[in-house]
């Protein structure tokens, strides 16, 4: 009984967008739940082969622009500082705060900048295959 009063509770919390337990001061905000990448294309489907989750934590100096870049792989991110600004290689452009959740672009050239005045700090999740980059420079 108990099992199942937990599984309940799971997709409770996972399929609200914002639930809050009295009992604990618990409160669980989605930041992102899509199909899709920010562009509007849709998500691939998942890689073949053994997974390999990579998490980093990324920061930008002000002024700083990384490289341009792709992913093979699907991934996310939440801005926790700063500002974003990213660019694809078509110039469709997408304006990030701090606070403000990503879901990347995959298989398409792109670069991110930081055209604040404070560095900017994003961790991202990648869901990528054991052995496999999960970014490819130009």
């Amino acid at each position: 009984m108990k099992k199942l009063l937990g599984a309940i509770c799971l997709v409770l919390l996972m399929s609200s967008p914002v639930l809050a337990l009295d009992a604990g001061g618990i409160q669980v905000d989605v930041l992102a739940k899509s199909y899709s990448s920010w562009d509007g294309r849709l998500l691939p489907p998942y890689a073949e082969g053994p997974p390999e989750i990579t998490v980093l934590r990324i920061q930008i100096a002000p002024g700083a622009q990384l490289p341009l870049h792709e992913h093979p792989f699907i991934n996310a991110g939440v801005l926790l500082r700063g500002t974003l600004t990213v660019i694809t290689n078509q110039n469709e452009t997408l304006h990030l705060k701090a606070g403000e959740a990503i879901v990347e672009v995959v298989d398409k050239w792109h670069y991110g900048r930081n055209d604040g005045y404070e560095p900017a700090e994003i961790v991202v999740f990648y869901a990528g295959i054991v052995g496999q980059p999960i970014n490819v420079k130009q």
